[in-house]
């Protein structure tokens, strides 16, 4: 299964190029890069069912980045701004926190899916695990090996990204 850090990288990175490479320079001042540290988190979320087990077939299901998908389809319509303690000042608002968390969410069922084990997707509706799980079919010896490594390699891309895009090295 992917490990933490690959669940949060892997959004952050899909909206972090979104948003430098994909958006118009007029829209990326809109488009703050803390949607992206929404969409990093909330890919996270989802591993809740580490401390309370007994919550596997709830959580990794397409109902809950549905629920956001959802949200943000409502929010749009209202354009609220954000109002939850400092998210007012970043000017973020409330429909794309919900397409954020849908987008986090969603990258974590499918991470999951593609490396790991089948997951109930459809659960309540659907008893039937889908998924790929590459690496019981790739046969590899150590699968804990695969996806420290996987997390290795999205790190070392976020930091490169974050080199070449934004030139962090010169606050070091």
């Amino acid at each position: 299964m992917p490990q933490a850090i690959a669940h949060i990288l892997f959004p952050l990175l899909l909206i972090s190029f979104i948003r430098d490479f994909y958006l118009k320079k007029e829209k990326k001042r809109k488009f703050s890069l803390h949607y992206a540290l929404i969409a990093g988190l909330a890919g996270i979320i989802l591993d809740i069912d580490v401390i309370l087990t007994s919550l596997q077939k709830y959580t990794h299901t397409l109902i809950i980045p549905l629920i956001f998908l959802f949200s943000f389809f409502i929010f749009r319509r209202a354009d609220v701004k954000a109002r939850i303690c400092n998210l007012g000042r970043h000017k973020l608002k409330l429909h794309i926190i919900f397409l954020m968390l849908s987008i986090g969410t969603f990258s974590h069922i499918l991470l999951d899916a593609l490396f790991y084990y089948p997951d109930y997707i459809f659960y309540p509706f659907l008893e039937i695990g889908f998924g790929l799980n590459f690496i019981d079919y790739l046969h590899f010896s150590s699968p804990a090996v695969i996806m420290a490594v996987l997390d290795g390699f999205l790190f070392v891309v976020w930091v490169s990204y974050l080199e070449l895009k934004h030139k962090i090295s010169d606050f070091i």
